[in-house]
């Protein structure tokens, strides 16, 4: 079985047949999905998910380039507590920064990051981590607010070996999904070939990342394993180590069961 340990079904990609295609997974495999909010209303939305299906789990949160929810007051920390103690609500994101862009300033985002790391702490939540083009400044938060102490994943690695190695010292998780499968992914194929196994989470960051040969396409936990294939080729071992060893990875860090 397959858990899918970051998904946003509730996307508008899939307006037209969220329901069909949430129901198909567990008959393809897909045991288990965390829906991962990205803002106020999509945290609402994943937490009814997570009320309706009984393999989804939701975490809360707000994704660094929607911080300014909080900055012009249409959000705050005592929400997030609310949300983050629904039965179902597994972590707290995802929550970090991305500095790809201009906005929302980059002091803004650490801001809120800050106060979110601290929500999960107090909560004694894990936190789904989202860090683009922000490997130091991510790290050096995570150290300040908590370190070993907090749980985290930093979802949808993009980053080299020495920064995996930071992170996995820390005793953090590495997020893999369908960027595995791309011909220019040498860092995340570096990363893989290295890491402890025990450390890797499976995920889709679905509608976004389809594994090749669907790249651009809208991307969903069926195509999965194309990526637990990669995966085990990289690794050595068989694919259904590689979705026992994931599948058990993902009960730890959400502490389910």
């Amino acid at each position: 079985m397959i858990f899918d340990t970051h998904a946003h079904y509730d996307d508008e990609a899939y307006s037209a047949d969220r329901e069909e295609i949430i129901s198909s997974l567990p008959a393809s495999g897909i045991g288990a999905v965390v829906n991962v909010g990205a803002n106020k209303a999509s945290t609402g939305s994943s937490l009814a998910l997570a009320e309706k299906y009984d393999f989804i789990y939701a975490a809360a949160g707000i994704h660094p380039s929607d911080v300014m929810e909080y900055e012009n007051g249409t959000a705050d920390t005592s929400w997030l507590e609310k949300c983050a103690l629904a039965p179902k609500a597994v972590a707290i994101g995802e929550i970090g920064l991305d500095y790809h862009w201009d906005e929302p300033a980059r002091e803004i985002q650490k801001k809120w990051f800050a106060a979110q790391l601290r929500v999960a702490k107090k909560l004694k939540k894990p936190v789904i981590i989202h860090s683009r083009d922000a490997a130091q400044d991510t790290y050096d938060i995570l150290a300040a607010e908590g370190g070993s102490d907090i749980k985290a994943v930093i979802h949808c690695f993009s980053y080299g070996p020495d920064m995996a190695r930071r992170f996995l010292d820390l005793g953090y998780y590495i997020g893999i999904g369908g960027v595995l499968t791309f011909k220019n992914a040498k860092k995340q194929k570096e990363v893989l070939a290295e890491m402890p196994l025990e450390s890797l989470l499976l995920e889709t960051d679905c509608p976004y990342m389809a594994p090749t040969p669907y790249r651009g396409e809208r991307n969903s936990s069926l195509y999965l394993p194309l990526v637990v294939r990669e995966m085990a080729v990289i690794r050595g071992i068989t694919e259904s180590e590689i979705e026992e060893i994931t599948f058990k990875n993902a009960m730890d860090f959400y502490e389910i069961g």
